[in-house]
């Protein structure tokens, strides 16, 4: 590279003096940027802890939520850019692959991979309902389960339009209760302000069921940008405990069949071994995305985690 870019002084000198003048590196991108009229990109699903992160450095330009798409096919068009990307809705395109969508009421009630499963068409969909995704497309994927599951919210023209809601696969489960990873970014979000005491900020995070003891609990590990005193740390367990608020876990924790959460601390850089794990295996850099609940199987990553903890909490919150 440096016989393509020379040292450039006066640039430098610049930028640094724009660093310098900021708050805390709001208005980052604006500030270097200063023709930029927007910022795109993908920022739903497994993006949408970073948003909070984003909205500081792009300080007053606004966030324009991308397209619905899968390594499987292209899913959905944004129709209202302007929303706000926890709004984010996506007409169905009804050209571009053939989609049938199996009603969430079905996975629950049955076995997930049974093949007695009635999906319904493009247009049998109804207001209101969740479905997964299933794709037939024209490179040769025939009802493939991409396993994201959406929210019809309405119709543009005679297509669906939709929410995304979550992956169907990521729930943390023990005894009736049944977390999605909506419901544990709620909880994180929520336990995240407690943090905000001491000006630290949850910088990557994921979850587990531990069954090694009874009763089993959910365990919850974070990775934050500096050291955060015993109690507050304590007070986000609790916080993250009472946070989880499906009628499952409540009556789970209230009759002791599901004990209390356990909080994980784990030193700066695990994500990144986790990450570098999953590149080793052969998973693109561009497509990777932090695991938000790790099953039972993925034995690897879970000694990653357990490797590097430096605190643990266990909730003491009443139920």
């Amino acid at each position: 590279m440096s016989k393509l870019l020379k040292p450039n002084p006066e640039l430098a000198n610049l930028i640094h003096a724009k660093c310098v003048g900021l708050s805390n590196w709001h208005g980052l991108i604006p500030e270097l940027f200063p023709n930029a009229k927007y910022v795109h990109g993908i920022m739903t699903g497994s993006m949408e802890p970073y948003l909070k992160k984003l909205r500081h450095y792009a300080g007053e330009l606004p966030l324009l939520n991308g397209d619905y798409g899968s390594t499987e096919g292209f899913i959905g068009v944004t129709v209202n850019p302007g929303l706000p990307p926890e709004l984010a809705t996506y007409a169905v395109p009804p050209h571009t692959s053939y989609f049938e969508f199996i009603p969430l009421t079905q996975l629950e009630n049955n076995d997930a991979a049974s093949s007695f499963l009635n999906p319904v068409g493009l247009t049998e969909v109804k207001l209101g309902e969740e479905y997964e995704i299933a794709i037939t497309n024209p490179a040769g994927l025939y009802r493939c389960r991409i396993g994201d599951v959406v929210k019809v919210v309405g119709f543009h023209n005679s297509t669906p339009e939709i929410k995304f809601v979550g992956r169907s696969n990521l729930v943390l489960s023990i005894n009736i209760d049944k977390t999605t990873e909506t419901e544990l970014q709620f909880a994180v979000e929520a336990a995240g302000k407690v943090l905000e005491k001491e000006k630290l900020e949850v910088v990557e995070f994921t979850s587990h069921v531990d069954l090694s003891k009874e009763p089993g609990h959910y365990v919850i590990s974070w990775e934050i940008n500096g050291e955060a005193s015993e109690q507050v740390l304590g007070e986000c367990c609790n916080c993250l405990d009472k946070s989880f608020v499906n009628n499952g876990y409540i009556t789970s924790r209230k009759d002791n069949s599901i004990g209390p959460l356990e909080l994980r601390v784990v030193r700066r850089g695990t994500f990144q071994k986790i990450l570098e794990h999953s590149v080793g295996l052969g998973a693109a850099v561009g497509q990777y995305k932090t695991p938000r609940c790790i099953g039972p199987t993925n034995t690897a990553v879970l000694q990653i985690l357990t490797e590097n903890v430096v605190k643990t909490y266990l909730s003491t919150a009443c139920f």
